[in-house]
């Protein structure tokens, strides 16, 4: 069992604040091995009938656990799972409980209840950076090829066939369980070509023949991907309608090694590795700081910032990736500064070891690692 301290004491900070944390990752993503990892907890398995017999009545279930630590693993097969957390919270506050599940509260059907105010939310995603060090992965390529679910990172190989696997998995036990969409082809159809124009520019019509379904049924299949965090959906940060992109987002697929498998890569040349690494930066934001919202910028003249945070009553925050800062064009955020003049400017490069400022006339961006990036806005 390979340890991940950040992900542990992520937990443990949730548990400080409320006694119960909801643990959201995609499947194999390593949800189940990290909570039996936790010291002193007691695991139960929703998907065992004996387990599920166990809380049939949720008040005997707790007082049998008072002042304990409590794994409720894949709650969503629990017949009313709402009811029992949300007893828990109001009448058994020194039972620790983290339940797990694949999709948000919101849009999981047993969810009557989403709990607002009961919990804390931790979204476990793909390998982060100081993942690799815990999982003692020391090619950051391998990361990006094979991707950051721990069986797929640590496997020796390219492993082709489990992609192919985990979708069949993903449709049977997630999709079927939770959602109950029809038409298994042309959603999993759908699942691929998103992964395989991932980070690109979002259109739904460009699905619908191919998938051989409406534009409407496009968009419901895109909430699905979302609400399972299959998918980032990037939306545009706009403040003007006449020269910005306000409408189009940006879909990501949750991790590197499905957009190589969909895109046919089983080694990387040098042009793969930016696209790539515009992904992993993506993922560290989501993961390291637990964003809820990561936005892009772009003007209807073409300029554009991959990513752009947004952070209340303060200045905007725009970021570029680049696999080398050599290959850097400061246009796109020369267009952003000169609209937005107070935001604060970053390039974000692999092959930087030390943070700088550089200036491209009046332009000032900080070029640093990602490590060094995350720390400060953190």
């Amino acid at each position: 069992m390979q340890p991940r301290p950040f992900w542990t004491e992520r937990i443990e900070s949730a548990w400080r604040k409320r006694p119960i944390v909801w643990l959201r990752g995609v499947r194999r993503s390593g949800k189940t091995t990290l909570c039996r990892s936790l010291p002193s907890v007691e695991y139960f398995d929703c998907e065992r009938p004996r387990h599920r017999r166990q809380m049939e009545d949720p008040e005997a279930f707790l007082e049998s656990l008072e002042g304990r630590r409590v794994v409720l693993d894949e709650i969503h097969r629990l017949e009313n799972p709402a009811e029992l957390l949300k007893i828990a919270h109001d009448h058994f506050p020194n039972v620790r409980i983290i339940a797990t599940g694949s999709s948000t509260l919101a849009a999981t059907a047993k969810f009557k209840d989403t709990l607002a105010g009961r919990k804390e939310e931790v979204r476990l995603t793909p390998a982060i950076q100081v993942d690799l060090v815990s999982l003692r992965v020391r090619s950051l390529g391998k990361r990006l090829l094979q991707g950051g679910l721990p069986p797929f990172l640590l496997s020796d190989g390219f492993p082709e066939a489990d992609y192919q696997e985990w979708l069949d998995s993903y449709w049977a036990k997630d999709i079927q369980e939770l959602f109950r969409l029809e038409r298994r082809h042309s959603f999993l159809k759908f699942a691929e070509l998103v992964f395989a124009s991932s980070g690109g520019l979002f259109e739904a019509t460009r699905f619908a023949a191919p998938c051989e379904v409406s534009r409407t049924t496009i968009m419901s299949y895109l909430d699905v991907l979302e609400a399972t965090s299959v998918v980032s959906v990037v939306r545009p940060y706009s403040t003007s309608k006449t020269a910005e992109i306000v409408s189009a987002p940006k879909v990501y697929a949750f991790d590197t090694g499905f957009v190589c498998h969909a895109r046919g890569w089983d080694v990387l040349r040098d042009d793969d590795r930016g696209p790539l690494w515009e992904h992993y930066v993506l993922n560290e934001l989501l993961g390291r700081l637990q964003l809820r919202e990561v936005k892009y910028w772009r003007d209807k003249a073409g300029h554009e910032v991959d990513f752009v945070l947004a952070p209340r009553g303060r200045a905007p925050i725009a970021i570029e990736c680049k696999w080398s800062a050599a290959r850097f064009e400061p246009n796109g955020l020369n267009s952003f500064a000169r609209r937005y003049p107070q935001a604060k400017c970053w390039l974000v490069a692999n092959d930087v070891e030390r943070p700088l400022t550089r200036r491209f006339g009046e332009l000032e961006v900080t070029v640093a690692g990602l490590e060094h990036l995350v720390e400060q806005l953190g």
